[in-house]
C-alpha cells in the first residue's frame, strides 16, 4: 500500500511526441483544477524507456500514452506496467479512436481510450473516474487529492 506522507506528489505521465495535442492536454490540464492541487504535476515523455524511467521516480496513477505515433508503444508500455508494484492505469489516446482500437485496448488492459482532440469534460471526466478508482484500490482518500468537483466542470 502506498503510504500518501512519503508520495508528496502524483502524477499524470503523458507519453508521446510532443505536439498540438500535448500542449491541449497541459491547457486542460490547468483549466480543470488539477494543476492546482498542491500534489499533482503532469509530466511529458516521448517513449517508453523514459516513461519507465519516470514511473520509478514517484507515484504515478494515470499514464496517457499516443496510439497513433507507434501504434506499439501504448502496448509495449502496458505490458511493463504490469510488472510494477503500484501498476497506474493506462489510457490510450488516439486521433482514430474507432471501436477497433477501443476492443483492443479494453481488452489488453488498457483503462479507457481518449479521442483526439483532446475534449476537456471528456479528458476531466477520464481523469477523474481513472484517480477515483485507482485510489480506491490503493486505500487512499480520493477525494482529498483531487480538484473539487467544481474545478471539474469546464468553462
Amino acid at each position: 500500500m502506498i503510504n500518501t506522507d512519503d508520495a508528496a506528489r502524483f502524477c499524470v505521465l503523458s507519453v508521446g511526441p510532443m505536439d498540438e495535442h500535448q500542449i491541449n492536454l497541459a491547457e486542460i490540464f490547468w483549466r480543470s483544477g488539477w494543476a492546482s492541487v498542491p500534489n499533482w504535476r503532469l509530466e511529458f515523455c516521448s517513449d517508453a524507456d523514459t516513461a519507465l524511467s519516470e514511473l520509478r521516480k514517484g507515484v504515478v496513477p494515470m499514464v496517457l500514452c499516443d496510439g497513433d505515433s507507434d501504434p506499439s508503444l501504448w502496448r509495449e508500455l502496458l505490458h511493463e506496467l504490469r510488472r510494477l508494484p503500484e501498476a497506474p492505469f493506462l489510457i490510450v489516446t488516439s486521433r482514430l479512436a474507432d471501436d477497433r482500437l477501443w476492443s483492443e485496448a479494453l481488452n489488453l488492459g488498457a483503462y479507457d481510450v481518449l479521442t483526439k482532440p483532446f475534449e476537456e469534460s471528456e479528458v476531466t471526466r477520464v481523469l477523474s473516474m481513472a484517480w477515483l478508482r485507482w485510489a480506491s484500490l490503493r486505500g487512499i482518500p480520493a477525494n482529498e487529492s483531487m480538484p473539487d468537483s467544481e474545478a471539474l466542470q469546464p468553462a
